[in-house]
């Protein structure tokens, strides 16, 4: 099979151990970019991508944030699929025993409740700055612009995130994705939509190609539908078992530029 675009996660797949692209990653994407396009894909926010598109010299590509919950064409929302105000009232209802770190997200916005450890710690791996905006202040506003959350991250102490993790899968597993990255993170998204069904919409409907074309990278619990779903899935070294068990191929670890050796092999030899 000829394959004609890519498509990478970006924690744990794409970045080495400083969450830093590293040159041989920038290099390599840069050589097969003009011919294979390169897209993002991840559960960050737009803005936490921007940088390292910059850097790989793909800004004229889509990207797609949010698990699948937001997709840019030329810096425009294309697909937009978020979490209800209602069920984010719920939940910040729940919390208010629990007192696990809230972040919601929608578009460019990132709302956090406090500038804490967890505020700073996600400000510092993002390289972007929240704003410190009280729960019922965001609702508010998004409620009047009939918004809602494209993610919502749960951080906190391990026992604290155990408690809502069985809280969100008992009440709203038929409705939201609820992924627990880490121990202490859970991140939330609309189920209607994957990193997945992000693809298919821009393989459809912006590169007129076909799935069995596409290559996929990934690590996570996120990535493994994506991974099962494309023509070549790959997973790197330090992915989790559920994701290495649907890919096609396990490259080296992040941190070793799995990503590129294979981008290599497929592309420049």
């Amino acid at each position: 099979m000829s394959y004609k675009i890519v498509f990478s996660d970006i924690d744990g797949t794409l970045l080495n151990k400083d969450r830093e692209l590293s040159e041989r990653t920038i290099k390599t994407i840069q050589e097969i970019k003009d011919e294979i396009p390169v897209v993002l894909i991840s559960a960050r926010m737009p803005q936490a991508m921007r940088h390292l598109q910059k850097q790989l010299g793909i800004e004229n590509q889509p990207i797609i944030c949010y698990n699948g919950g937001f997709v840019l064409i030329d810096e425009q929302p294309v697909s937009s699929t978020a979490i209800p105000v209602q069920t984010i009232e719920e939940l910040a209802k729940f919390n208010k025993n629990s007192n696990v770190h809230l972040s919601l997200y929608n578009g460019e916005e990132w709302h956090v409740p406090d500038y804490d450890y967890w505020a700073k710690r996600e400000e510092r791996n993002t390289k972007v700055t929240p704003s410190i905006t009280h729960i019922d202040t965001v609702m508010n506003d998004w409620g009047k612009r009939e918004l809602g959350a494209h993610k919502i991250m749960c951080m906190g102490e391990e026992d604290r995130i155990e408690e809502m993790f069985q809280f969100l899968n008992e009440n709203y597993g038929d409705k939201l994705h609820v992924y627990r990255s880490k121990e202490t993170y859970i991140e939330v998204a609309n189920k209607q939509i994957s990193k997945l069904t992000a693809i298919e919409y821009l393989l459809k409907n912006h590169f007129n190609l076909s799935i069995e074309e596409t290559v996929a990278f990934g690590d996570n619990y996120n990535d493994v539908e994506m991974i099962n779903g494309v023509g070549m899935g790959v997973a790197v070294a330090n992915a989790r078992e559920e994701t290495k068990k649907v890919a096609n191929k396990i490259t080296d670890a992040s941190i070793d530029d799995g990503v590129a050796k294979t981008l290599e092999e497929l592309f420049l030899k």
